[in-house]
């Protein structure tokens, strides 16, 4: 099996590893609207978290490079690309048309800096996956990425372009087989839409089903034709705990990982699954829902952790907090230090939250059989499925550090979870600063990603969008990583 960049292959848990985070401070500042439950905002609350703990200390911290239309449009259509460049609030009222084709004005509104917003969160997911491409790190980090419902033509459950897919056709370029697993209580649907008919990206979702957002995700959705069974579904019911969820988690991607063997896997965190959430409807702990970050960390493959759902913000900012020091293999404490938001985390003041007592509507028998029947699944897999040589495309480059670019504009997000003071204090200076990276400019290439994947003849069985990656054409955008220090010399290759 492929290892990480610079890991050791000799403990599962105890061994350090070596993390790239990426944080946008613009980040926090977007605002989907009032009373809307995606805030932005739970990023920046993650991240002072991670600062307050000491944890920034531990990584390398990058400013990522926003993602240039070309690089959206490896995936989403170019007129969807087009429009989402376009619309604002004042000429939405003007594009009615457009915005019923693409989907966008409720779930997914029109905000000021949209475009940038996208950008912004995609530019991070890539900007992980070249990280992990070049051994610069074994696990990167992108809490703002993770918008697993985006679809090629169309935005879907709060989610405008998608991250995930575009750093996975960045992986690809390395990396013969990626693995893509969904920890959100919703269907990871449009990644799986993407990949449903190859056999160089596995994806596994384990999310609520049935009368539930976005209704897809059947245990019998499997994949089509090259990609039959390389779709796994994992259908669960209200009130999920930990103990039953691990029940299921642990044999089945302990059986991907040995069966599909992946060069790199891509984690997607939403935290909507945790017990409390204000969309959700899962009793996962906080330790519960972080162990999937852990077990899938033991494997010391490269790894991309990404954001996603949860809507009770100050438990969001917990879960990716503490999962940051499952990241690292660091253990944070329980009693939260001060910090600008420290007033979100009362009465408590802790980072864990007990889950409640709510019923597990998921029988031992239920379990027991969506366990044999995914297992069944897997048993029909070819080993470890093979790509045909071919030149592969040129590597997307390091961008280099460019210390004079500020941010600017700094506009503020007033909902929240509670009615506090969040003025923003400085964060403080014994943090390590980070990293800002600048785009240079890259020559056209066009070059198919992977081996040609041969089209299925009865398109009206396949994913209507589904990706067909030996047509995809892919160019390198251009991102170069650069070392900031001495101490990052030695991390290249």
């Amino acid at each position: 099996m492929e290892t990480g960049g610079n890991s050791l292959p000799s403990g599962p848990d105890g061994v350090k590893r070596k993390v790239s985070y990426f944080y946008d401070p613009e980040v926090g500042n977007y605002y989907y609207g009032q009373g809307h439950p995606m805030k932005p905002h739970r990023i920046r609350m993650t991240h002072a978290l991670l600062a307050h703990y000491g944890l920034l200390q531990h990584m390398q911290v990058f400013k990522p490079v926003p993602a240039r239309d070309k690089v959206l449009c490896r995936f989403h259509a170019d007129d969807y690309v087009a429009f989402l460049k376009s619309i604002t609030p004042e000429t939405q009222q003007d594009q009615l048309r457009q915005l019923k084709r693409f989907n966008v004005g409720e779930d997914c509104p029109v905000f000021d800096g949209l475009y940038s917003f996208c950008q912004t969160y995609a530019g991070g997911s890539v900007g992980g996956a070249v990280k992990l491409n070049h051994k610069v790190c074994d696990i990167a980090v992108n809490w703002s990425g993770g918008l697993h419902h985006a679809k090629k033509c169309e935005a879907s459950g709060f989610c405008y372009v998608n991250d995930i897919v575009l750093a996975i056709l960045e992986l690809l370029k390395h990396y013969e087989r990626v693995l893509y697993v969904d920890i959100d209580i919703h269907h990871g649907d449009g990644v799986e839409e993407a990949f449903y008919t190859t056999d160089r990206v596995m994806t596994v979702s384990f999310h609520k089903f049935g009368d539930y957002f976005p209704g897809t995700g059947d245990i019998r959705d499997v994949g089509y034709g090259k990609g039959k069974y390389y779709s796994l579904n994992v259908p669960l019911d209200d009130g999920i705990d930990d103990e039953s969820y691990h029940f299921l988690f642990k044999p089945i991607m302990g059986k991907v990982m040995e069966v599909f063997k992946p060069g790199a896997v891509v984690l997607q965190c939403g935290a909507d699954s945790l017990s409390g959430d204000r969309l959700g409807c899962f009793n996962l702990s906080i330790k519960g829902h972080a162990e999937c970050v852990r077990y899938m960390r033991s494997f010391n493959v490269p790894l991309l952790l990404l954001g996603g759902g949860g809507y009770t913000i100050r438990n969001v900012a917990r879960c990716w907090c503490y999962e940051t020091g499952v990241a690292l293999g660091m253990e944070v404490d329980d009693k939260m230090p001060q910090h600008e938001y420290y007033e979100y985390f009362g009465p408590d003041y802790t980072l864990h939250v007990a889950p409640s007592n709510m019923e597990n509507k998921n029988t031992h028998q239920m379990l027991e059989e969506i366990q044999g029947k995914l297992l069944d699944y897997l048993s029909r897999l070819q080993h470890a499925p093979s790509v045909q040589f071919q030149e592969r495309p040129p590597d997307t480059e390091l961008p280099e550090a460019d210390e004079d670019r500020e941010d600017k504009d700094e506009r503020r997000d007033p909902d929240s979870d509670m009615e506090v003071d969040d003025e923003r204090k400085p964060i403080p200076s014994r943090v390590k600063r980070e990293t800002v990276e600048s785009e240079i400019k890259d020559p056209e290439v066009n070059v198919d990603s992977t081996r040609g994947l041969e089209k299925a003849a009865a398109a009206e069985a396949t994913s209507a969008k589904a990706l067909d990656i030996g047509s995809l054409k892919i160019e390198d955008p251009g991102v170069k990583l650069e070392e900031t220090s001495k101490q990052n010399d030695q991390m290249l290759p």
